[in-house]
Parts: structure tokens; C-alpha cells; sequence
């Protein structure tokens, strides 16, 4: 990937539904080399998909966090499987360093989300935990 290649990327995570003639134009690229590099990077997996975000996802979890959790011994494969499992698991990421896995969660209560975090601390094999409420979230421009 190169700087172009780059441009496209952000140009497409401001509006993915732009179309290619006003993107063409704004990056100052021809509509027929933005649509190779955008091909290119979709067969080469650099692209793997587009998705909306709609109001009304935001508005159905008030109430937002990420759990960061440190597992004892094997269970994380477990652990997972059971997170998986919990309808206000919205995604759940390994990740290295002090965290084994990371746990996005949405609720629409406080009292439901605090309800969330006991029931994942009790997990067996979870032995830490620190949980981050999401005030604020934007895409960038």
C-alpha cells in the first residue's frame, strides 16, 4: 500500500457510498486508476467489507463500555466461547500485552451493565479485570 492507496482508504471510511466519479475528483485520481486500487485492494483482502452505521445502533446502547480481562491458565478459548454467548457482548478482541481479551458491551441501563460485569467477573479463569465506560464516540474525518 502507498500513500495513494492511503488516501483511498480514508476517503472511503468518510462515505463508502461517495460516488466514484466525486471520489476520483477529490482525490485527483482518474475514476478508472480509483477503481483498480479499490478492486485491488478488496481481492487482496486489504478491504475486507463495507458497513453501515445507523443511528438507531448507537440509540439501542446507551450505555456503552469496553472490559478488559486478564485470564488465568488456558480458559480463554472458553472464556470466549462464553462471552460469545451474552447478548450484550457487541465484539470481543484478543489483544497482547497486559489484557488477554477485550469486551465491547452495550446495555441500556447502568444497572444492566454493571449486572454484565458481575456475571463476566465470576467467570472462572477470569482473574482481573478494568472496565472503561465509552462517553463519547466519532468516526474520523
Amino acid at each position: 500500500m502507498d500513500e495513494t492507496d492511503e488516501r483511498i482508504l480514508a476517503a472511503l471510511r468518510r462515505n463508502a457510498r461517495m460516488s466514484l466519479s466525486d471520489m476520483s475528483q477529490a482525490l485527483g485520481l482518474s475514476r478508472t486508476t480509483l477503481r483498480s486500487r479499490i478492486e485491488r485492494m478488496e481481492r487482496d483482502g486489504q478491504i475486507l467489507g463495507y458497513s453501515v452505521v445507523v443511528k438507531q445502533d448507537m440509540a439501542g446502547d446507551p450505555v456503552r463500555g469496553l472490559m478488559m480481562l486478564g485470564i488465568e491458565g488456558r480458559g480463554t478459548d472458553r472464556i470466549l466461547r462464553q462471552l460469545q454467548g451474552m447478548a450484550e457482548i457487541r465484539a470481543v478482541h484478543s489483544t497482547n500485552g497486559r489484557w488477554d481479551l477485550i469486551a465491547e458491551i452495550g446495555t441500556d441501563t447502568l444497572e444492566g451493565f454493571d449486572s454484565v460485569l458481575g456475571r463476566i467477573r465470576r467467570l472462572d479463569g477470569v482473574s482481573t479485570s478494568e472496565t472503561s465506560l465509552l462517553l463519547r464516540s466519532s468516526r474520523p474525518r
